[in-house]
């Protein structure tokens, strides 16, 4: 069950509640050297809101108004399709390192190689994984990928190659046919270091390619952009770096991850970045709470200037926003994030975590942006907000209780609470 209040409108239903549910059927086996899964998903939304839709440039009230208007402003909706349908040859060429899979799967990027060291698989887990491409977990619908995917791993490294094409879903239940829409994706991830000092590393390449003649969202004037129904292409080359020193005062870890773009925005050329930089410590105080502070400065481009021939917002492509946004309106594009948290962990099954956000736009002249990429053919997967020229965006403080009924899998309970103030 779901209940929003989102701030204060001059129009329009901003408080209501709705349900969502997922059923999913999952049949698999293994194999000698191959393995196939098919798993069934069934997403059943109830008593999606009506009227939580107002004039641009408010939009849609909170994310019952997404789903809403995503199944033709039906207020009841539910689909059976395939959200798994692969099959995967573990040991391709009779090399157990080598495995292809191909069909429908799940993809995250940054989870090709999970860390040796704890620490370092939870930080890439929460502060890397599915910052560009990602399967939209949070939602009640989720998003896969149909493709080719081809790894060469080791217990220090891995290869990844990937080309694929992102399924309907996010927000639309009926997640039958494709988006015109397909990427291409190459990594190289090497787990290092031992002892005190262990670290991850990993350099990427991404190029994505959007045929769809849809309104594309930037800070251009209307007329400019209702002329330009040209393709995305964007070529994005990145890398992270992370890094945990286990000292007598708790351990410490460093996280490095940037990002640069290069290619088409349509009729412009696209050159734009992001970065994020990080720090953490586990005290060695207070065994039974095991507190972690965090702090980072995270920021993606903006567009100083829309008459010029250059598209300078970095482009987050389709990622998972909420596991970096747990109230879901803002991205990394034209944004700059200053953030601490505390997290606690009582016990192995319980984690509270306390947020702090000071969010600021990386440019005035550009747009305030939301979204997580495209879900459906004929909607381009991000909104954009005028600012008057306003940089400040606003305050988040965010205080989130996880409970793992089982700790092998995602948490099953979650209560969040958000105090937003611009």
């Amino acid at each position: 069950m779901y209940a929003w209040d989102w701030f204060e409108p001059s129009a329009g239903n901003n408080e209501y509640f709705y349900s969502g549910n997922v059923l999913r059927i999952n049949f698999a086996q293994q194999r000698p050297g191959w393995d196939w899964d098919a798993e069934l998903e069934v997403p059943f939304l109830l008593g999606l809101p009506t009227g939580a839709t107002v004039a641009p440039p408010q939009g849609a009230l909170g994310l019952g108004a997404n789903y809403f208007a995503a199944n033709h402003s039906n207020q009841y909706a539910a689909m059976l399709f395939p959200k798994q349908l692969y099959v995967r040859f573990d040991s391709l060429a009779g090399d157990p390192r080598q495995s292809l899979q191909l069909g429908r799967f799940l993809f995250l990027d940054g989870s090709e190689l999970t860390p040796r060291n704890s620490n370092l698989a939870a930080v890439k887990q929460s502060r890397i994984n599915a910052r560009l491409i990602g399967d939209f977990v949070w939602s009640d619908v989720g998003r896969a990928f149909d493709g080719v995917h081809y790894s060469f791993s080791t217990p220090a490294s891995n290869v990844t190659l990937l080309a694929a094409v992102p399924t309907l879903g996010v927000f639309p239940v009926d997640c039958r046919g494709w988006n015109d829409i397909a990427f291409a994706y190459a990594s190289y991830s090497h787990d290092w270091g031992s002892g005190r000092h262990a670290a991850d590393t990993r350099v990427f390449f991404t190029e994505y390619d959007d045929g769809r003649p849809d309104l594309k969202i930037d800070n251009r004037p209307l007329a400019l952009r209702l002329a330009d129904r040209q393709n995305l292409r964007i070529d994005t080359f990145g890398a992270h770096t992370l890094h945990t020193i286990t000292n007598p005062a708790g351990p410490v870890d460093l996280l490095a991850w940037c990002a640069v773009q290069t290619g088409r925005w349509g009729a412009l050329a696209q050159r734009a970045y992001a970065a994020d930089l990080e720090a953490g410590w586990q005290p060695a105080v207070l065994p039974r709470l095991k507190p972690w502070l965090r702090t980072g400065y995270t920021i993606g481009s903006g567009d100083g200037d829309p008459n010029d021939k250059t598209h300078g917002t970095f482009f987050q492509l389709l990622p998972t926003p909420r596991i970096y946004a747990r109230f879901p309106f803002f991205n990394m594009m034209n944004t700059e994030d200053l953030y601490g948290m505390l997290l606690l962990r009582p016990h192995r099954k319980l984690t509270l975590s306390n947020e702090f956000h000071s969010l600021r736009l990386a440019n005035p002249n550009d747009l305030w942006y939301s979204g997580g990429g495209a879900f459906q053919p004929w909607t381009f997967g991000y909104i954009g907000r005028p600012t008057a020229g306003c940089r400040s965006l606003g305050n988040l403080y965010d205080t989130n209780l996880e409970y793992r009924a089982n700790q092998n899998r995602r948490p099953l309970t979650s209560l969040a609470a958000s105090r937003y103030s611009a």
